[in-house]
Order: structure tokens, then sequence, then C-alpha cells
């Protein structure tokens, strides 16, 4: 038996889903399902931006000893094609998904886990240790909280990463709001997005990566010209490290570095229990430039979105 979806709305969304060869056992204890070649397509979250995944093989499972719960097990090769076409295809020693249901169950929630993820193909060399997130659907919008462990930068051509080949940590507390409208282009879907209120209110975020040690939270959004703005509050340690290993790399002037380097210098304090000194900023992003304070750090790329599906 095989499965075809195609232009089904799941919560305000369009996807496409289709599927291989069906298979179920388990009775009478548990209810397995193991589906081949699945692929989804379809708008990630209330963001306007495309995504498609497929997998070699789903299996889904509730037993009669967690009736509360349905948990999809993904194993094989896995791939993630995203707006541009790059397609990565990747690998992980675990990928489980928890889906909470029943009368107690007061909102649509998942809790996703990854353990030991190898990326291929044009990001060969990236992995990860390990991936925790929990998304929520609210009142407000779209919850989700994240936190990915000892990740591992693939290699850059022609060149290094300026803090390091490894990031400790990168974590995200956040809602996102404004519904992704359907319509016939991306274009158009980041339009009506930013029409509709769209915006990501980040109530935490971290970077432990090399020697800078970020938190912050703020608001990201897009401008009139669909372009990434925002404003944040941030902590940050190990910022002169940081901030000479970003101008060696040329991501930022040198005299943008040093100028950076004074001003924190004199806003810095030291915590009271020692350690070393940290400093908070503001951090704005408008017109493609993002700002410490008064001082321009670097130019943003320019999103270009297609007027196509």
């Amino acid at each position: 038996m095989a499965l075809a979806l195609v232009g089904r709305p799941v919560a305000g969304r369009i996807l496409a889903v289709s599927a291989g060869p069906i298979e179920t056992s388990g009775w009478p204890f548990a209810a397995d399902v193991t589906v081949r070649d699945v692929s989804v397509a379809g708008t990630l979250a209330d963001l306007p931006l495309p995504l498609a995944w497929s997998a070699r093989q789903v299996d889904l499972r509730a037993t009669l000893w967690h009736p509360d719960r349905f948990v999809v097990f993904v194993t094989g090769e896995q791939h993630v094609r995203f707006a541009d076409g790059t397609e990565v295809p990747f690998r992980a020693g675990r990928t489980e998904l928890t889906i909470p249901f029943g009368p107690a169950t007061s909102a649509q929630s998942a809790d996703l886990e990854v353990d030991d993820l190898r990326a291929e193909g044009p990001l060969a060399g990236l992995t990860l240790a390990r991936l925790r997130a929990h998304g929520e659907q609210q009142p407000g919008g779209q919850s989700l909280s994240a936190r990915a462990d000892q990740l591992t930068l693939p290699p850059l051509p022609g060149g290094r990463w300026p803090l390091g080949p490894g990031i400790a940590v990168v974590a995200l507390d956040g809602v996102i709001t404004g519904p992704a409208t359907p319509a016939p282009s991306l274009l158009a879907r980041a339009t009506a997005w930013r029409r509709d209120g769209g915006a990501v209110q980040v109530t935490r975020a971290a970077l432990q990566w090399g020697p800078l040690d970020v938190t912050a939270g703020g608001r990201l959004g897009l401008d009139a010209n669909l372009q990434p703005e925002g404003s944040a509050s941030a902590r940050i340690k190990g910022y002169v490290a940081a901030l000479d290993g970003l101008a060696g790399s040329r991501l930022i002037p040198p005299p943008a570095a040093m100028a950076a380097k004074a001003v924190l210098g004199l806003m810095a304090h030291t915590p009271d229990a020692g350690g070393e000194p940290e400093v908070e900023v503001p951090l704005t992003l408008q017109d493609r430039t993002l700002s410490l304070g008064h001082i321009p750090l670097l130019r943003v790329p320019e999103i270009a979105w297609p007027n196509t599906p």
C-alpha cells in the first residue's frame, strides 16, 4: 500500500506527503506502522520558508503502556531540500519524534531528539552530537525551544572558520508569530508573513563558539524590502578574541573591530563571582547592517526571494 497526499491543509499550511509501502504489526500490545520512502514538503512552522524532507524508513508506534503518546522513529538516510534547491543527505544514530495526544493534551506539541548526526553531500564534515527541540502551538503563535551540542562545522573551502570549526552550544527559546499564508510564490509568502505581523520573538538565544560566549534576547522580522531586521540585548564574553578572529577572516573591517573592542572595554565588568569580564550591549540589524551599539560591524548578504513556488 502506498500513500500520497498533495495540497493537504495542516494547521493553516499546505503539505505534500508521499510514501511507499506500509506494513503494520505489534497488535495487541502496540500498534506499529512501518512506512518506507517517506517524503514531506511544505512551509516551516509559521515561517514563509519552504522545506522538503525525506527518509528511507519511518516507524510509528503507540503502545498499550503509553496510550497518551505517539512516537516516530526514523532510520537510514534522510534528505533535506531547501528553498534554493540545495539538498543535504544525512544520517543519525537516533532520530525520535514524540507527539502527545488525548484529552489531557491542551495544545499541539512535539519533542524531537537527535543523536550523532552526520551530514553528507555539500555539507560533508558537518556533525552534531545532540539535538533536543520542543515545539508547541499556542494562541500567540508557534513556540520553539531547541538546543544543539557539540556541532562540528564542515571544512571551509579556501579558508578557515573565524572562531574555530567547533561550536559547543547553540540554543534558542522563542515564539514565531504571524501565520504562513498559502501563496503562489516564496516572495508572496514572505510578503504576506510580514504584512500579517510575522516575527520571531526570542526570549533567550545562546552561542558558545570558540572564545565567544553570547546570551541574547530580542525580536527578528522582515523590513519593507523583505530583509531581516531586528534588535536584541546581548551579554558577551570573549569579545576581544572573537573580534580579532572576525577581523582576521575579513568578515568585519579591522577598524570596526578596533572601535568595538575599545568601546566594549570601557563597558565591560567582572562578575561578582569572578571570571572573565563580560559586557551587556544592544545589537541591531537594520538595512542589512549588524551594529553593536552605534558601531556597524558587518553587512548581511541580501536575501533574493524567488517569485516561484
